[in-house]
């Protein structure tokens, strides 16, 4: 029977009429006049109906690229033992607008060469010129044994498969032998399949929530539903997946969800493929906004297009990746396990464990004790020898998930057994994320169920709302491993020192669970979690705990990245937030959390070592007490008598060196340790030459430790910090950090640390380090000639981002500086930019505050007129606002 009705075939072509025109015409002209007026039919019936009617479409490609071929075909001298076969994704009898035709011509083993060989090559060129993308091969029966027996893709594709034309049993017997012991064993094909998949995952961050997606190959895509399919046909021989429903091994339901699922992602790959115009499987975000737009989807309060588009997407996704595995496992017991003894250990009156994996005792556990679906849970954490919830238990839990209701989230026992869950040594994070998959989470958490599939559309996010927590509390989680104890020192050490760890793991769980509600999410998230503490009977002391927790969990990552911590003022404000020891323990670990499974690209040395210098000079403060005020100059006379030390150790001259101190400024002495400043000092007093001084050190002292410091002393100059910025982007170095400092007696002395672009230092590159050195140097004396010289591409995806900038101006009471901050997309060459203005408008940078996350730039200068008076012009003001954003957005 036809996937395609007669009146779409014959609405697609006229037999009769083409066969006539092959007649009286170039036969390329009129196959390929025929498919382009096909397929045209397709798109309009597609962008009228879409979802409606794409399953009934997809076929019908395939079904109208069989009627070209086969006339094609015939146009040729075959012998007889030859046939055109299609496999793969077009074996299937499926294809997209922009799909390769995968083509087998299928040769009989005892037929002369001379007689196929010239027809092959004429075909495959003729069926080119008809504008079909093709993988086209060519091989005996003998030739399709020996490449499938030893290529599981091959195997496969030839298990999907049809005669277009020619003889058809050729094709009967490599199906035969493929499904044979002879080709692939079932335990040998399942498992060749199940490994790809696996690696097809890990290729894609193992999630199906990436924000860039491959609607194809990522977790809970199509390619998930065509391995159930593949390991099913060759496992019992079917045709089609539907045929698994009589075997027991899917539902009604499931099949339901299988065939919505495939028509859903179906939909958005043949809108994808015309959007494209050629076989793109991946969302990228320039066709996720196209997209969103195409079926209809419109802003508003809650969510903007684009994120209603992808929410239903991951929706999908989700749960596609988890029928997925339950298949996986049913196939798994019958596959691997069919012949072996059950081994049975019993848990409890409700549940058991049959070979490892969690099974109810009998099929109405959960309607009669409805609790015992988190208790589930419990023993898949608890209990070493569980490996996993059964499938036949996972279809009871969905089918009673609708017993989760207000007075289930109010049950004691369910309560009690969540905590136990999260106090669990072994395998939480594990169950929680399998409580999430299955939907469990969400329904037991409803604040929760608002954030799952939620996309985060910017550059800073990598993963939806919901998956990004469950990688929080992951990492909280791997914390405790000795593994981490190299890579995370501090956090390391701090989490096996908390009183009451399911604490932090409650405030992972809520961070961000108030995103999408309009409102500040971390005070939704701070009143939603006290509502949870409450239900959970939590102590008062721990409710506040968790709720500052959550409500304050951006705090010390924004001042670690956006303040200046080398000054001790902002400490002191800092730990006074902090009130003490405890609550600075439980943010360290949250905030390294937070940034690690936000994007593992933003988590280098250089922003951990922020951290740890914001933690370290915090805890000082507060085992001081908070009441001792920062004395500025003792602090002062401290940085010096130390450095001093460090330069009497190397014979400096005292006199020398208090000649250059007394044209620095307290502030200098203020914001740098002693090594800095003794290292600083050293360079310039043996700096023996006319010009001006460049100096390269790896940052090891702990004002900037994880970055290269490149330290810069010349005669201030117009363009000068537009100059070096411009050399430092031309090499492809980030700058993590900038202090500008101008003397008394008109020299600047600049530090910048810069990373490499992937986040490392660039001191065990002496190449680069030496190119660094002679740029700058020559930048810096002719700064004039440098300071235009950026000439990078922006990537595809920041021009995508390339929000309008921003720009804040503010002169605080008491300070010499007026205050600059900007925040913009990052692009090469920006800080010149902004630089020029400054040079352009007699602006002087006194310091600052450098720093780019996730394609995010958000820098704070202290600037002041050239005679170092701030700025309090209102026009003046006005302007460089004005200018900067320009600068910014060109």
């Amino acid at each position: 029977m036809s996937l395609v009705s007669k009146r779409l075939r014959d609405q697609l072509i006229d037999h009769e009429q083409l066969q006539q025109q092959l007649i009286s015409q170039p036969a390329a002209h009129v196959l390929k006049a025929a498919l382009n007026a096909g397929q045209s039919q397709l798109d309009d019936i597609f962008n009228e109906h879409k979802e409606t009617r794409i399953y009934e479409l997809i076929h019908a490609r395939a079904w109208l690229v069989d009627q070209v071929l086969c006339l094609a075909w015939q146009q040729y001298l075959w012998p007889d033992e030859a046939a055109l076969v299609a496999v793969g994704g077009y074996g299937r009898g499926e294809l997209h607008p922009q799909s390769d035709i995968d083509l087998l011509i299928l040769i009989g083993n005892d037929v002369e060469e001379s007689l196929w060989h010239s027809c092959t090559q004429e075909f495959i060129t003729f069926i080119w010129d008809l504008g079909l993308q093709i993988g086209s091969s060519v091989r005996t029966l003998d030739d399709c044994y020996t490449q499938a027996k030893d290529d599981i893709t091959i195997a496969t594709s030839l298990l999907e498969s049809h005669t277009i034309i020619g003889k058809a049993g050729l094709r009967k017997k490599v199906f035969d032998w493929v499904i044979s012991e002879n080709a692939w064993s079932d335990e040998s094909f399942y498992k060749a399949r199940i490994k790809t998949q696996q690696q097809r995952h890990l290729r894609t961050n193992d999630t199906e929530y990436n924000l860039e997606p491959n609607i194809k190959n990522s977790s809970g895509g199509l390619r998930d539903i065509q391995t159930i399919g593949w390991i099913g046909k060759r496992h019992f021989g079917l045709r089609y997946m539907a045929q698994l429903s009589g075997h027991s091994y899917l539902n009604q339901g499931e099949l339901d969800s299988l065939k919505e699922g495939t028509n859903y992602l179906w939909t958005i790959r043949y809108a994808l493929h015309l959007i494209s115009k050629r076989p793109e499987d991946r969302l990228l975000f320039d066709h996720q906004r196209t997209l969103a737009a195409f079926f209809g989807y419109e802003d508003n309060d809650d969510a903007l297009a684009v994120e209603q588009f992808m929410h239903r997407y991951y929706r999908t996704a989700m749960h596609l990746a988890e029928l997925n595995q339950t298949l996986l496992q049913l196939f798994d017991q019958a596959i691997l396990h069919a012949h072996d003894q059950d081994t049975v250990v019993s848990i409890s009156r409700r549940f058991e464990l049959r070979n490892g994996l969690l099974q109810a005792c009998y099929p109405s556990v959960f309607l009669r004790q409805p609790f015992a679906i988190m208790e589930a849970f419990v023993i898949l954490a608890q209990h070493p020898q569980c490996t996993a919830i059964g499938a036949e238990c996972k279809r009871l839990i969905q089918a009673h998930r609708h017993l989760i209701d207000d007075k289930y989230r109010r049950d004691i026992r369910v309560n009690s057994l969540f905590m136990e869950l999260l106090r669990s040594p072994h395998r939480m994070s594990h169950t929680l994320l399998e409580m999430q998959r299955q939907g469990v989470l969400g329904d037991y958490l409803p604040s929760f169920s608002k954030i799952v599939g939620r996309m985060q559309h910017d550059l800073y996010h990598i993963y939806t709302v919901d998956a990004h927590t469950m990688k929080v509390v992951k990492k909280m989680r791997e914390l405790l491993l000795p593994k981490e104890q190299e890579r995370f020192p501090v956090a390391g050490r701090l989490v096996h020192e908390l009183p009451k760890i399911e604490l932090l793991y409650i405030a992972g769980l809520y961070h961000d669970i108030g995103k999408g509600s309009g409102r500040d999410h971390s005070v939704v998230g701070a009143e939603e979690v006290r509502h949870f503490c409450k239900q959970h009977q939590l102590g008062e002391w721990d409710t506040e705990l968790v709720s500052w927790l959550v409500r304050n969990h951006l705090l010390m990552s924004m001042t670690a990245q956006k303040r200046d911590i080398g000054n001790p003022d902002i400490i002191h404000e800092f730990a006074t937030k902090m009130g003490d020891e405890l609550h600075l323990n439980y943010l360290y670990v949250l905030t390294v959390c937070d940034i690690n499974a936000t994007n593992p690209a933003l988590w280098n040395n250089w922003r951990a070592s922020l951290l740890r210098q914001l933690y370290t000079a915090t805890n000082r403060v507060l085992r001081l007490g908070l009441d001792v005020p920062v004395d500025h100059r003792a602090l002062i006379e401290q940085s010096q008598t130390d450095a001093r030390k460090l330069l009497q150790e190397q014979r400096f001259n005292p006199a020398s060196v208090m000649r250059l101190w007394k044209n620095l400024g307290d502030d200098y002495f203020i914001r740098e340790n002693a090594k800095t400043i003794a290292w600083h000092t050293r360079t310039i007093l043996n700096h023996q030459v006319d010009g001006p001084l460049v100096a390269i050190s790896e940052t090891s002292f702990s004002a900037f430790e994880g970055g290269t410091q490149v330290f810069v002393y010349t005669q201030d100059k117009a363009n000068l910090f537009a100059a070096l910025c411009a050399i430092l982007g031309q090499l492809h170095l980030d700058i993590q950090d900038a202090r500008i400092i101008t003397t008394e007696d008109g020299y600047s002395m600049d530090t910048f640390v810069v990373l490499d672009n992937s986040g490392n230092t660039i001191n065990q590159t002496p190449a680069l380090l030496e190119q660094l050195k002679q740029r700058l140097t020559q930048a810096l004396q002719y700064p004039a000639q440098f300071a235009y010289i950026v000439q990078q591409r922006q990537p595809r995806i920041h021009k995508l981002f390339n929000q309008s900038a921003s720009v804040s101006l503010s002169n605080p009471k008491g300070r010499s500086w007026t205050r600059l901050e900007l925040s913009s997309a990052d692009r090469p060459g920006l800080l010149a930019q902004v630089g020029l203005v400054f040079m352009r408008l007699g602006i002087s940078i006194q310091k600052a505050k450098i720093q780019s996350i996730g394609g995010q730039v958000e820098d704070v200068f202290f600037i002041t007129l050239a005679n170092g008076e701030r700025i309090v012009d209102e026009q003046l003001l006005k302007t460089l606002e004005h200018d900067v954003c320009r600068a910014m957005d060109k």
